[in-house]
């Protein structure tokens, strides 16, 4: 089933039952509006995550360090399962798999890696500058470049002039994950890390295909606030591949990396 257009809810999701979930129009892809784009897919992944955690008995205190997503096929739009299991299980290191299913098949399949904190604060340092604060920019109406409701969706504010491959820029959206489900504040920023892709485009989409096919994050501090820092900078290579790398930034500083690989390729005339 298709998710309608004129849906009315303030949510990219609305849930079905404790592992099912229903996409609503602001989900909707930027390639095509009847797929999901990933970015609010991939924060509901880390949002089942969380779910699975504070289902347990008793807490462990990890905290998620790294996430890998593999997107594996079309991300139709439509009523999607999560299920999450624990493949190795520890006091101080642990990792989760999380896959989503659509009609029957798995489209993603996600490896967490959760760490045990520690006070390292006298030995901190080592990252970029801060990005300028968002309060300070103005918006950017990327929906003038890119279809979908999740475009429509984000504020997007840039740190410095776009240009072709390299763009630094903040987004945020007034959006809910999941509808009447509070949702972590790593899960609301994982929800727009995705993005990256489609800041720092070289080549218009309009000619040009460069989707990714994964997204790997790594958190060396847990993200705060509602706004998702991306540094991003997208090379294309001479063989139809490429790579978006992104350094992320909440409004502290930065707070890791992002990486995707891309297939690149000419439109269909």
């Amino acid at each position: 089933m298709s998710t309608d257009s004129t849906d009315s809810t303030d949510s990219y999701y609305e849930p079905i039952d404790a592992h099912r979930y229903k996409p609503t129009s602001h989900a909707s892809g930027a390639w095509d509006p009847d797929e999901q784009h990933f970015s609010p897919l991939g924060g509901l992944v880390v949002h089942a995550i969380d779910r699975h955690l504070a289902a347990r008995p008793e807490p462990s205190g990890l905290v998620l360090a790294r996430i890998g997503f593999d997107i594996l096929g079309r991300l139709g739009l439509e009523e999607c399962e999560i299920q999450v299991e624990t493949v190795r299980p520890g006091r101080t290191i642990e990792l989760l798999e999380a896959v989503v299913v659509i009609a029957g098949r798995a489209v993603v399949r996600a490896r967490a890696w959760l760490l045990a904190p520690g006070d390292t604060a006298r030995i901190a340092g080592g990252g970029p500058e801060p990005l300028t604060p968002p309060e300070d920019l103005a918006s950017w109406a990327l929906d003038a470049e890119w279809p979908g409701g999740y475009i429509a969706s984000v504020d997007v504010r840039p740190a410095s002039p776009p240009r072709p491959g390299r763009t630094a820029a903040w987004v945020s959206t007034p959006l809910e994950l999941v509808a009447g489900q509070p949702s972590s504040a790593l899960a609301s920023y994982i929800t727009l890390v995705d993005t990256a892709n489609g800041i720092a485009v070289r080549e218009s989409p309009a000619e040009w295909m460069f989707p990714n096919v994964d997204l790997t994050v790594h958190l060396h501090r847990q993200p705060e606030g509602r706004w998702t820092g991306l540094d991003t900078t997208v090379t294309f290579g001479p063989a139809g591949h490429g790579v978006t790398s992104t350094v992320l930034h909440d409004v502290r500083g930065p707070v890791g990396y992002a990486e995707q690989i891309l297939t690149v390729r000419p439109r269909q005339a």
